[in-house]
């Protein structure tokens, strides 16, 4: 039997954000996420449903074809899924694979890098923390630096954090640099796909 998986989209571009900013990057998008942020920039990929469904073969074909340095499965919320036989299928290519997640589900597959991206709506499964490499937080306002603090107590200490300003909030980025540099154990990352205008 052939898995597929429900793709809101496939595409080459740069890492925008955290420790692999700007690096080439092909993306791999699974609908599906019941995390629901209000400021979330991706809702088109929320329902399953109205999504082709792709198969892990015709995807790592897609990859061959960008020839990028990194592969990215994001979401939605990719760990909604089953994602070891898509992982099995992606790792023959030799190309690192990186893993964007709420962690909302418990970890399926293997990853070369995992960015965790916790969020209050959804806690996050206890599976997910010791296999994070990167923490990544978005901050709206002021309460959210609490929520950060708690989830990188859970991490492992070789993990590099992050704050990320919500971007359509102006008071959220004074927020993350004025934190940022009275607790230098965090790092402050933008969106600069975003900034440059690309995907």
């Amino acid at each position: 039997m052939i898995i597929t998986y429900p793709i809101v989209e496939t595409f080459h571009s740069l890492q925008g954000e955290g420790y692999w900013s700007g690096v080439s990057a092909f993306f791999i998008r699974l609908a599906g996420c019941d995390v629901h942020c209000p400021w979330c920039d991706q809702k088109e990929s929320w329902s399953q449903h109205n999504h082709p469904q792709l198969s892990g073969q015709l995807l790592t074909q897609q990859v061959v074809a960008a020839n990028p340095k990194i592969m990215v499965i994001t979401g939605g919320e990719p760990l909604m899924h089953n994602l070891e036989p898509l992982t099995t299928e992606l790792a023959s290519l030799g190309i690192p694979l990186h893993l964007e997640t709420s962690g909302a589900y418990p970890l399926t597959g293997s990853f070369d890098w995992i960015t965790f991206s916790p969020k209050p709506y959804k806690p996050p499964h206890r599976s997910i923390y010791n296999h994070v490499k990167e923490l990544k937080v978005v901050i709206a306002d002021s309460e959210d630096l609490e929520w950060a603090e708690i989830q990188a107590d859970q991490i492992p200490p070789t993990a590099i954090k992050y704050l990320q300003p919500e971007w359509h909030s102006q008071k959220s980025s004074q927020i993350v640099y004025n934190y940022v540099l009275k607790n230098p154990q965090w790092r402050v990352s933008l969106q600069t796909h975003k900034y440059i205008g690309v995907r």
